[in-house]
């Protein structure tokens, strides 16, 4: 019998259940990168909807000047209600305030969207709700962009039309995190996860790239395209999600789990039940967060108590429920300014960047995804330390910390020139988005898998939820003090989100701190 060949031997070497993982998180992946594919076109078209008048003007100069004396349209006017000046009613002097309200628009109804989406979708069938929610997206996106082909120039139409994309885009985070939850343990879930939330400047490179390609020339084809890659990828979801392991008869997790669920952190490594009396096999991060002073053992009432034994056959947890959980609480608060800095940057850096280097909307769209580009290195890199370290909230405290002094630096060297700009784009998206990922994708899964649940895999969705709504209640703040602040000058938005960035770490150091001395703790009491 003839040698297989090497690339089948390859192929077989991996068993059907790793063929599932690695098909559900390349899926999972797809899908939330087209959500924020679709995302992304209003921050590039926003130098469309108003352009820099003053190049527009000495053009007309130059090549209109007898037309304009001889036409009885005043200067600066042209047809259809759209000047030279932008798309009204973008074309006014207060266009920053209506562009911040139309961000606005969209991420407060996200973040109040949030907060029900984890408990409906804990409550639904993943795959169903994930469809419609991206069916839904894709038409509203493409609605806004039908804005340009019929002549709308109602500020309440585009609006209306953010307001229920926000809330129809809520189906998406909760639902992806659950079912990535359902097939991975929790071992290397800061590495899998930092690579997975890289989706993230995917979606928001791709968007930016083909936004920027009909931005100049047909701005509602850069909504429309988006649009119909959400729906698309809606229908494939539809068709190919598998929601959790069970529904092929797939194990849940990478090795068998003890009916005590405190294998922790080392589900991938240990290939053996652990017990109550083995201390030393509990996870060390999620155990420093259960302790009441840091000495003592965990305690009964620090067990947020469900009904029904474990398993698929709980209920599903409310919301006081999962506010209960330790931890929450702390990363939901410093999310909320972490993600109210990165959306900040993800809806205003084009148009920040036009002002500055004076490039027109397409340059500034392509040249803003360096930001996500380093995004992805740093999600990456914060996964890594925090699985090496065991310790989420203090690598999260060390690229805020971090983060703050790089957003002063880029505030002042970006004026420089367009090569100091690349670099601090590429360094700021780094240290921004490091925490964020984190907090949304592995900090998230470890708690809503939290042994004070009992092995409740019906929490999953509404912690998510909880998280990432409190975020997005930042991610709707950035976006509108940034409108109200920039026409005072852009050095007062980086003063704004330099603050933001301080405050995030604040509400991270009573977990910092309990992580840090837990570490010194475990060492010194750990069984020979």
């Amino acid at each position: 019998m003839a040698p297989l060949p090497t690339g089948i031997r390859f192929l077989v070497s991996f068993s059907r259940d790793q063929w599932y993982r690695a098909f559900t998180f390349i899926l999972t992946f797809l899908l939330y990168a087209s959500f924020h594919l679709s995302r992304k076109p209003i921050s590039i078209v926003k130098g469309e909807l108003h352009r820099y008048c003053a190049s527009a003007i000495e053009g007309e100069l130059r090549f209109n000047s007898q037309s304009q004396k001889a036409s009885d349209t005043p200067p600066h006017q042209l047809p259809g209600n759209e000047t030279d000046c932008g798309w009204a009613p973008f074309d006014q002097d207060n266009y920053q305030q209506l562009l911040g309200a139309l961000d606005y628009a969209f991420l407060c109804a996200y973040a109040i969207g949030m907060y029900l989406s984890g408990i409906i979708g804990e409550r639904l069938p993943i795959r169903y709700y994930l469809t419609f929610g991206m069916l839904a997206s894709g038409a509203f996106t493409a609605l806004f962009g039908l804005g340009y082909f019929y002549n709308i120039h109602s500020f309440g139409f585009y609006v209306v039309t953010q307001i229920i994309n926000g809330l129809v885009q809520t189906t998406g985070w909760p639902s992806v995190v659950t079912c990535l939850g359902n097939w991975f343990g929790k071992g290397r879930r800061g590495l899998i996860m930092g690579v997975w939330n890289s989706h993230t400047s995917v979606g928001n490179i791709l968007g930016s790239l083909i936004a920027g390609y009909w931005v100049s020339t047909c701005w509602g084809l850069s909504f429309i395209v988006p649009g119909a890659i959400v729906a698309a990828m809606g229908i494939v979801c539809f068709l190919f999600l598998i929601e959790h392991p069970k529904d092929i008869a797939c194990s849940s997790s990478l090795v068998a789990r003890s009916k005590s669920y405190e294998n922790g952190m080392h589900r991938f490594r240990l290939q053996k039940q652990a017990f109550p009396s083995e201390e030393k096999s509990l996870d060390p991060e999620m155990q420093c967060l259960l302790l009441s002073d840091g000495k003592q053992s965990v305690h009964q009432n620090h067990v947020v108590v469900l009904p029904a034994d474990g398993g698929s056959g709980m209920a599903a947890i409310s919301f006081t429920g999962a506010l209960k959980i330790p931890g929450v609480v702390e990363f939901s608060l410093c999310l909320l300014f972490a993600k109210l800095v990165s959306y900040t940057f993800l809806f205003w850096l084009p148009l920040y960047i036009t002002s500055v280097d004076h490039l027109d909307a397409k340059k500034a769209g392509e040249l803003s995804t360096l930001f996500d580009v380093g995004g992805i290195f740093g999600g990456i890199l914060a996964g890594v330390i925090s699985d090496r370290l065991k310790k989420r909230a203090s690598t999260c405290g060390l690229m805020l910390l971090l983060a703050a002094p790089t957003l002063y630096v880029f505030s002042t060297v970006s004026k420089m020139g367009l090569e100091a700009t690349i670099a601090m784009l590429l360094l700021s998206g780094a240290l921004v988005s490091g925490p964020y990922a984190l907090i949304t994708t592995a900090v998230s899964a470890d708690l809503g898998t939290h042994k004070s649940l009992k092995g409740n895999s019906h929490a999953l969705s509404t912690v998510t939820a909880i998280i990432d709504g409190t975020g997005s209640i930042g991610a709707a703040l950035g976006p509108l003090l940034a409108g109200l602040i920039s026409p005072s000058g852009w050095n007062n938005v980086f003063y704004m989100l330099m603050f933001a960035d301080a405050c995030a770490l604040l509400f991270l150091v009573r977990l910092i701190h309990k992580e840090l001395s837990c570490s010194g703790l475990a060492t010194g009491d750990q069984v020979p």
